[in-house]
């Protein structure tokens, strides 16, 4: 056999690295012999990186048309000016002169997984019946499907059933969500749950780079990366932000499918666009309105503070806040803060913290932590909060959902801001009562003046626990 061709299990092997990836040269782990020996054998191909189409640009990662996001800089290699992307350039610089590049070899052979699923746990009646539902649309190949299901049901749960199936049948899946702090949170739970399948977890700053493994969890910004690549698509989250005001996180989601493939719709407040797709029989979709431990929601409460505004900007928690805190129900718990900015999250912490060391609900400086996306502990202090090391956390909107704290009393401040829409404050409330230990914790909005998502946010609480016969 001549020098020039690899050898069929090297075949294997780079099939399994790259089948399913669009990639810059950079991101391709080989040296340049190893790389110039797949193109000339047919089995990477490459395409430009930005093409033209008619009188515009378009980013061929991340489906960019905006003129605004392209910008020109000289580069280094050719000594040219070149046409960028700056919408994706997170991921990596994107230019004119660079290419992408995509497997073109045989497909990988991914394991069938006989009884992969390791998790000793009963879902109820009504998880049962939505995980049969997901299991129904994988084997018969659905396009898509849909499940509404409120805070606190047990999802990831409700997914074993469906990833079963689809590792049993030698199927691809990826789960990806918006945010990284749910891609650290679910990656372990998925480990323990199916122990003998390759699962790597890829996000920024993530430890896998690679992203070859049968099962991917994945921020969707990640997904920039594939192409053709997933049998089976979980979509977690799917009116969080950004996923649904970032046109490119759709386009690469879909352009990461095959063909023939499944798409699996997570959300807990599907938006307006989706509630009308499913009224219009145009979305399939299954709703579970119960807890998996079969308590109600807790509901929120509105608390009116006067002159609220004031006190936030010079960082002085409201009066309202320090008469609850001292006579919560129970005093045990947890404390989540919620507010609309860093600056408030990060300033209004020493003060918070005097006023409650001074009456006795703080036992030291360090048993009070704030956390948003900015900060560089960000994800020490999640796991910190969780092993209750940290009693009261201040956070930005970063972990209103896909995060789970056993025990806890959730506070916002300044509920009426425009940040906290009515999604947002859904998500917020459902931190709350997660435990079957402690179904019950408390919820309360501080605000200076009702808002209508305030409003929607209780009502839509209040209809989901009807709907669950809580309520009469």
């Amino acid at each position: 056999m001549p020098d020039s061709v690899l050898q069929p299990l090297d075949f294997k092997e780079f099939s399994f690295q790259y089948a399913g990836k669009l990639l810059l040269r950079k991101e391709i782990l080989l040296n340049e012999p190893s790389f110039q020996q797949l193109l000339a054998n047919n089995l990477l191909t490459a395409k430009k990186s930005i093409i033209q189409k008619n009188f515009h640009y378009q980013c061929q990662r991340c489906g960019n048309e905006n003129p605004h996001l392209f910008a020109k800089l000289p580069c280094q290699r050719c000594h040219h000016t070149h046409r960028y992307c700056r919408k994706c350039i997170e991921m990596g610089r994107v230019s004119e002169c660079e290419l992408l590049y995509y497997w073109n070899g045989t497909e990988p052979d991914w394991s069938y997984h006989v009884d992969p699923c390791s998790w000793k746990g009963k879902l109820t009646v009504v998880q049962q019946k939505a995980a049969d539902r997901i299991v129904d649309a994988v084997q018969q190949k659905e396009s898509e499907l849909l499940v509404w299901a409120v805070c606190g049901a047990g999802k990831t749960e409700m997914l074993f059933p469906g990833i079963t199936e689809a590792l049993s049948t030698g199927k691809r899946i990826c789960l990806a969500t918006p945010r990284a702090d749910v891609v650290r949170e679910l990656l372990p739970r998925l480990q323990s749950a199916f122990q003998a399948v390759s699962i790597q977890a890829l996000y920024g700053g993530s430890e896998d780079k690679l992203g070859a493994a049968q099962l991917i969890i994945a921020t969707t910004h990640q997904l920039l990366r594939y192409q053709k690549a997933f049998d089976v698509m979980i979509i977690d989250e799917i009116d969080a932000f950004p996923y649904h005001a970032d046109k490119s996180l759709p386009y690469a989601a879909k352009r990461s499918k095959k063909s023939q493939s499944t798409t699996i719709y997570l959300t807990a407040t599907p938006r307006k666009e989706h509630k009308k797709a499913m009224r219009r029989k145009k979305l399939p979709h299954i709703f579970v309105p119960v807890r998996f431990h079969g308590q109600p929601l807790p509901i929120p409460k509105k608390v009116m503070c006067h002159g609220l505004n004031r006190d936030l900007n010079t960082y002085f928690p409201p009066s309202a806040f320090l008469k609850w805190v001292k006579s919560r129900k129970n005093p045990k718990r947890q404390l989540l803060i919620f507010v609309p900015s860093i600056t408030l999250a990060e300033n209004i912490k020493p003060f918070l913290s005097m006023h409650l060391r001074k009456v006795g609900i703080l036992l030291s400086e360090e048993k009070l932590q704030s956390v948003h996306a900015a900060d560089v502990d960000r994800e020490e202090k999640v796991q910190a909060f969780r092993a209750k090391e940290i009693f009261i956390l201040i956070t930005t909107t970063i972990l209103e959902r896909g995060v789970t704290f056993p025990s806890v009393d959730v506070a916002i401040f300044d509920a009426g801001h425009d940040v906290f829409d009515e999604a947002a404050l859904v998500q917020i409330a459902g931190r709350a009562g997660r435990s079957p230990d402690d179904p019950t914790g408390e919820v309360l909005f501080f605000h200076d003046g009702k808002t209508e998502a305030m409003v929607q946010a209780i009502d839509s609480i209040k209809s989901m626990n009807k709907r669950g016969e809580f309520l009469k």
